[in-house]
């Protein structure tokens, strides 16, 4: 079963390879995932933090927008059945931060467009069912086990998910950390497990967990079979705010539930009220093809070791 030792190696910084597909291939090929120092503008991604977190201040998570208190009175109060365990605040809260325009207009960033289209040597997809993660330390959460994404969202195993936390945020507040080169080993079955996606993936001895802190602007990025968990979060006092985002080459299919939003609420619900009309419904023109869901990849398993 997974190490539960929180021990990383440093990422390897990828930036100096950007603007080379060649070599972005290269690297993603041999270590499983791609880290770039400030890859996004500060600005830019701090932008979509101050909405959201302003957002979490009208509903009552956050006591303060710029510093992130929690307000632990308030979120620790909400019964478990209520929370979304999987991204750190009430069902209620999430969809009023979904309806956040900046957040899913950061998505369409030319710098993450350049680099997915240099690393695919590709049109890319932007799946538009976009993940915030609010963690606030409520007791009902868990720390996100390891795991594999492609069982969760299917479709192509050339999907890759780009997450990057929207402050800074060193290792006590809980980023990602993967495990190097576990993409090789193709699907790996699961188990049942409490956290995120509730699943795990079932590890024997591998150990190479790469991690580290994260300024604002800075992106981990890998595909849909590389192995990754959340450090466990020793800070609760202040929400740690990230984006799970998901890019495909356009020739390749995805599943219909990536083209959903993430709160289940409709887009309708999502878009009532926006201003801006260029991130909306862009993928009904454009969609790769679409692939059936597969049960079976969520069933328990066994791994022999």
């Amino acid at each position: 079963m997974p190490s539960h030792d929180t021990s990383l190696r440093p990422f390897r910084d990828s930036t100096d390879l950007l603007g080379s597909g060649e070599l972005l291939r290269r690297r993603a090929d041999e270590d499983g995932y791609l880290f770039f120092r400030q890859l996004l503008p500060r600005a830019d991604v701090e932008r979509v933090r101050r909405a959201i977190s302003e957002v979490l201040v009208t509903e009552g998570s956050l006591v303060d927008a710029e510093s992130g208190a929690v307000d632990r009175a308030h979120v620790d109060a909400i019964p478990a059945d209520l929370m979304r365990q999987d991204i750190g605040i009430s069902e209620s809260a999430y969809v009023a931060v979904q309806r956040v325009q900046d957040m899913h207009r950061l998505p369409h960033h030319p710098a993450l467009l350049a680099l997915y289209r240099d690393l695919f040597d590709d049109e890319v997809f932007v799946h538009p069912r976009h993940i915030v993660r609010a963690m606030t330390g409520h007791p009902a959460l868990r720390p996100t086990p390891a795991h594999q994404d492609f069982p969760l969202i299917q479709g192509t195993q050339n999907t890759w998910t780009a997450w990057f936390p929207l402050a800074d945020t060193p290792l006590e507040r809980g980023p990602l950390s993967v495990l190097r080169g576990s993409h090789r080993q193709g699907y790996i079955p699961i188990a049942p497990a409490e956290g995120a996606g509730l699943i795990e993936a079932i590890l024997c001895d591998e150990d190479d967990w790469v991690g580290g802190a994260f300024e604002a602007g800075d992106v981990l990025t890998f595909p849909s079979l590389l192995v990754h968990r959340a450090v466990p979060a020793s800070a609760r006092d202040t929400i740690r705010l990230s984006l799970d985002i998901r890019f495909q080459p356009v020739s390749e299919p995805v599943e219909e539930r990536s083209l959903s939003n993430h709160s289940d609420h409709s887009w309708e619900e999502i878009y009532e009220g926006w201003q801006v009309q260029d991130v909306q419904y862009y993928w009904r023109d454009d969609a790769p093809a679409l692939s059936p869901w597969n049960d079976e990849l969520l069933q328990p398993g066994r791994r022999i070791c």
